[in-house]
């Protein structure tokens, strides 16, 4: 994998020159070896930190900061010299940048009791570290991922400290003073040195490192080989090794930007060579890479901060996920299977190719960490631990294959893992700056109840609300950053509405607990009698507004056990996380595509709208996540939700497209999109979603039948 390609994140701001300079210094004789010693360093230290280490979270912090910071300022220049003396000049600028934060690392360690004893009453030191700490971490933050996070902390910490007390209206905030905003920022433990920091030090950290070392071992390879082997044979194969590949390997990686180059030049050329047009093959790996930040076990950093916000553990995170995540990658296929049939794609026969069996001979090892992992979070241990568990089991596989890992190879692991997560690290603990001014503030209720009223309370319109706010947010933000502001700022008004929503339909069906209908009593004391009995929505929903606002969430309290309110969080956070991906296909800003793209040698902006187009899954699935039990229910409702949304979606995709096996008349695609739309809508009918099932099959039928009576596809 490219080193600059393999980070967790893009980096649009970089400039190629930049780049370039980047690549000398990895390159040079005495600096490139420093970093690659510094890279395993901090690649141990963190190893120590998540298994035997006894030091406290902000020593801990303080660290990750420090050994990422001089990581970032010797690996990604502050700017391009133009001659040998200004990059010395410019070498020279990043290394005492880099010193500084160790420094500042240093400081919070050593003065620890004397910086908490006198709080916010700062010294000079205190002023010194707690200003040089912010800027350095708004520096390496515009260095790996643009200028719009740092712009945006620079707004959020003078909101806090200046501005806000001239706002009027519900945003109108007093005002902190300066040495209060900077202890909050970094001294104090939260901000920079919060809980976005332990989580990127953390899960994150060791997932990523798990990560390098399975594809330095050749899981990568492998991945790709038994895609080719599985799905190459059909059909418009090429197109579903796309989606295979970029499904496994997301499990690995969870970066969409990685998947695509790292899949994207073995599989966009395979497709081209099939018969499937340029801008399609691109639209798919660039869709069905952005899957690799839904596909458990790592999904980017998502799960981690979703197990965080949530407080679910991030066994049940990963395994409620993983069945939109199939259901995602199963609708980009569906795109594939009907442009192979318009496009009469070929199957591709090579003699030379291995057989499946073969593939599975020579690298089955390269599954055994993964069954180590589920086995080690199964049987109780932290999913830290489990992955330190399951970095040791790769070794230890790759002794079972022809090339079994070495001491150097471990090493390059060890450096891979740094520098890959090297910005995502940069970037969450710069956003615990904003994290921070949010919960100081409160202004997150405040926007919740904002996109509420907005709304008028309705689900459907607070998630489109928040699907807008997250296309323009990933216009300037990585999709990690986009899902941590978005699920800060909005995730308690769609946890209060999917909550709502179950609490009408236990409501509807005469199901309420007394002690939530002690409730009603105070507030409706003359319509309790409703309460003993089945009632339709639009009296439940008459009764549920008596309710003041002050008693709504001890209602739900009452009448909702907590794994019920517990899931309604995850589902809530689903949906933003769902969301905030749209960015990485979604014109005008979306660099999965524009990678493809580059690939293909296809228009950038073109292929963003193909693959945007191939993208649905983004935004059909989180309405299932909101309207239906596929991740709330029990394991029958998840299936059968599951059933029915796949093949409701496979209809969806054919009134879109037009086609199934052949080209659809006007009154068959109608009808097609209504027996899509009768599966996916939350009815709670299962004889409609039997009836709609049945006209899609007795459709599909009837079209490839069709074709095979006028020998092959219908004209237009």
């Amino acid at each position: 994998m490219d080193r600059n390609q393999s980070e967790g994140e893009p980096q649009p701001a970089v400039r190629d020159d930049t780049v370039s300079e980047a690549d000398e210094r990895l390159d040079h004789r005495l600096l490139g070896p420093a970093i690659f010693l510094l890279a395993i360093l901090t690649s141990l230290t963190h190893l120590y930190f998540n298994t035997f280490s006894t030091l406290s979270e902000v020593w801990t912090s303080a660290l990750h900061f420090g050994f990422f910071g001089l990581l970032c300022a010797l690996t990604t220049p502050m700017l391009r010299g133009r001659s040998p003396s200004g990059r010395r000049l410019v070498l020279g600028l990043d290394l005492l940048f880099g010193v500084a934060a160790v420094a500042c690392a240093v400081y919070v360690i050593l003065f620890e009791d004397q910086l908490y004893q006198r709080g916010v009453n700062f010294d000079t030191g205190d002023w010194i570290v707690s200003i040089t700490a912010v800027v350095l971490v708004l520096e390496f933050a515009r260095r790996t991922v643009g200028w719009f996070i740092p712009a945006l902390c620079v707004v959020a910490l003078t909101y806090v400290a200046w501005w806000g007390q001239y706002v009027e209206g519900i945003f109108s905030f007093p005002g902190l003073t300066w040495e209060t905003v900077l202890f909050r920022s970094y001294i104090g433990g939260e901000g920079m040195l919060g809980s976005i920091a332990r989580i990127s030090w953390t899960y994150v950290f060791m997932f990523i490192l798990f990560g390098a070392f399975l594809v330095k071992s050749g899981a990568g390879d492998f991945i790709i080989e038994l895609a080719r082997c599985a799905a190459g044979r059909f059909v418009g194969g090429p197109g579903f090794v796309a989606v295979f590949s970029s499904g496994l390997m997301g499990s690995v990686s969870g970066s969409s930007v990685a998947n695509t180059v790292s899949t994207g030049v073995i599989t966009i050329p395979l497709m081209r060579k099939a018969g499937f047009p340029a801008r399609f093959a691109a639209g798919v790996e660039a869709a069905a890479s952005t899957g690799g930040q839904l596909m458990p076990p790592v999904m980017g950093a998502g799960a981690f901060i979703m197990a965080s916000y949530t407080q679910v553990s991030y066994l049940t995170i990963i395994a409620v996920a993983a069945l939109p995540a199939i259901l995602y990658f199963l609708s980009v296929a569906m795109f594939v299977r009907v442009e192979a049939r318009r496009s009469h794609a070929v199957k591709l026969e090579d003699e030379s190719a291995p057989s499946l069996k073969e593939v599975l001979l020579d690298g089955w090892h390269f599954l055994l960490p993964l069954v180590v992992l589920v086995a080690a979070l199964i049987y109780g241990f932290t999913p830290t631990y489990a992955a330190g568990i399951a970095i040791v089991s790769v070794i230890g596989a790759s002794w079972l294959s022809r090339h079994p890992m070495g001491l150097r190879d471990i090493l390059d692991a060890l450096a891979m893992g740094s520098r890959n997560i090297m910005t995502t690290a940069i970037l969450l603990i710069t956003v615990g700056l904003i994290v921070m001014v949010v919960s100081t503030t409160g202004i997150g209720n405040t926007f919740s109840l904002m996109i509420t009223d907005w709304a008028g309370g309705s689900l459907l319109v607070t998630i489109i609300l928040v699907a807008l706010a997250s296309l323009v947010l990933g216009m300037g933000l990585p999709v990690t950053a986009a899902y941590i502001v978005l699920a800060t700022l909005s995730a308690p008004a769609i946890y209060q509405l999917i909550a709502q929503s179950q609490l009408l339909e236990l409501m509807m069906a005469g199901g309420l607990p007394e002690q939530a209908k002690a409730i009603f009593m105070l507030a409706a004391p003359d319509r309790m009698e409703l309460l003993n009995a089945p009632m339709d929505r639009a009296t439940a929903e008459s009764l549920l507004a008596v309710v003041p606002d002050t008693f709504s969430s001890q209602l739900l309290e009452q009448a909702l056990s907590p794994a019920t309110l517990s899931m309604a969080l995850v589902a809530a956070h689903m949906v933003i996380f769902w969301l905030s991906q749209d960015s990485n296909v979604t014109p005008p800003v979306c660099l999965t595509a524009f990678a493809a793209a580059a690939i293909a040698g296809t228009p950038q902006m073109r292929t963003g709208f193909t693959a945007w187009k191939l993208a649905k899954g983004l935004y059909i699935v989180p309405l299932l996540f909101a309207y239906s039990p596929l991740i709330t229910g029990d394991l029958t409702e998840m299936l059968v939700t599951f059933g029915f949304a796949l093949f409701g979606i496979y209809a969806i995709v054919g009134g879109l497209e037009g086609f199934l096996e052949n080209r659809l008349q006007l009154i068959e695609r109608l009808l097609i999109f209504v027996a899509g739309g009768v599966m996916l809508w939350p009815h709670g009918l299962i004889g409609l979603d039997v009836a709609g099932l049945v006209v899609f099959i007795a459709l599909f039928a009837w079209n490839r039948r069709r074709g095979h009576h006028t020998g092959g596809a219908v004209p237009a």
